[in-house]
């Protein structure tokens, strides 16, 4: 276990960053497989829209890596035109 405070302190800070970092990963898959599961074209791109501003962010952000969020904007396109 850590002594010092400032051990302590970041101990705190990247188990708070992990646990948001989950879930916005998990936010992020969800919304990926709901459009892989739509068959109206409308509504597909309409959710990639949110989904891929959504990826991007979390590129960013480094929540997932930059070319994981590229990859999967590209190939929920490619889905979403061959509807």
């Amino acid at each position: 276990m850590a002594n010092h405070k400032s051990s302590l302190k970041r101990i705190r800070q990247t188990e708070k960053r992990r646990i948001e970092n989950r879930y916005w990963a998990k936010t992020a898959r969800t919304a990926v497989r709901n459009i892989r599961k739509m068959d109206n074209k409308e509504e597909a791109t309409a959710a990639y829209n949110k989904c891929s501003a959504l990826l991007q962010r979390l590129g960013r952000k480094n929540v997932i890596s930059k070319n994981k969020a590229s990859n999967l904007c590209s190939s929920l396109m490619r889905h979403i035109n061959k509807l």
